[in-house]
């Protein structure tokens, strides 16, 4: 305990901030006493609450990751477009590109990538 510290006051943590448990975003800074927070609003909250529910209901394993068909399409779109970025970089460098339309092509590989963490 440090020396300006009373016995009777609670003790504050602060932490660097932290991914939402569902949607990835981050989450601000604490520097309250009390349980972490986990989420950064209640609709990922009650996601999370929801895919445990189906995880025990249908008996499949705690890891399990469950997807509506219309999130295994827009996963299949962003990973279409990812490999698309991709390969447009491998032409590009084949065909003599110069450095400045690399670095774009580039780029634009990244923000694909980027997207695709928006998994959860």
């Amino acid at each position: 305990m440090s020396a300006d510290t009373r016995p009777d006051e609670p003790v504050r943590r602060r932490e660097q901030s932290r991914p939402c448990g569902w949607c990835g975003a981050q989450l601000p800074a604490e520097d309250r006493a009390g349980r972490r927070r986990r989420y950064c609003a209640q609709a990922c909250r009650q996601r999370a609450y929801e895919r445990r529910a189906a995880v025990q209901r249908g008996g499949l394993p705690e890891d399990a990751v469950v997807l509506s068909t219309a999130e295994l399409a827009d996963l299949q779109d962003r990973l279409f477009q990812l490999r698309c970025a991709a390969e447009d970089v491998a032409t590009a460098a084949r065909d003599g590109a110069t450095r400045a339309e690399l670095g774009e092509l580039a780029e634009r590989v990244h923000l694909s990538a980027k997207g695709l963490e928006r998994l959860r």
